[in-house]
């Protein structure tokens, strides 16, 4: 971790898992019942993510690490295309233009992180801190949206709009993950 990371985080320090718990059962509470609405599907991506996250870290070898490494950024790079195609573009029309801009700037510097950690030797100290950084990173982000700016979309677009959104969400994400959605066979398998 950079010296300019670890003064970002001492000055910001992440919210608490408790924090965090109760913006995910908000956004549980707001979400469709049948697991096909946009929130639904980006709150199971979300949890996809921490998985793979944690597959990372628990590697034990180099190779594992680098395959679950590669798995964990095809899925981030399949959620957040999907975000930044449907749901920052319809955050920014309902007049949260703020949350839309942030979420592309967070969504970015994760890119360039994850990119920076394909340089490091897997098995290292400084790959498990990055690696860290980059969770912690991705975790506000995640309670950013599930505690405040997707409740915001959801109260602010009306349910024809909600079901655009969802249809379109879904097919973003399939776009680059594939209709036959590879991840989840690969997560399954390995």
């Amino acid at each position: 971790m950079s010296i300019l990371d670890k003064v970002v985080a001492a000055i910001t320090p992440p919210e608490s898992e408790e924090a965090r718990m109760e913006a995910r059962q908000k956004a549980r509470a707001a979400a469709g019942s049948g697991g096909s609405d946009w929130l639904s599907m980006v709150l199971q991506h979300h949890m996809q993510i921490e998985a793979a996250f944690e597959a990372v870290k628990a590697a034990r070898d180099p190779a594992a690490r680098v395959a679950a490494q590669k798995k964990l950024a095809v899925l981030l790079t399949g959620h957040s295309n999907a975000e930044e195609s449907v749901l920052y573009p319809a955050l920014a029309l309902a007049d949260e233009k703020g949350h839309a801009g942030m979420a592309y700037t967070e969504q970015a510097a994760a890119k360039i992180q994850m990119a920076a950690l394909e340089n490091m030797a897997p098995m290292s100290q400084d790959y498990l801190d990055k690696l860290e950084h980059i969770r912690g990173a991705v975790a506000h982000h995640v309670y950013e949206e599930e505690g405040t700016w997707f409740l915001e979309l959801k109260e602010k677009v009306s349910a024809a709009e909600q079901a655009k959104l969802s249809k379109r969400y879904k097919e973003e994400f399939e776009r680059y993950m594939g209709t036959d959605l590879k991840w989840e066979k690969a997560r399954h398998a390995g």
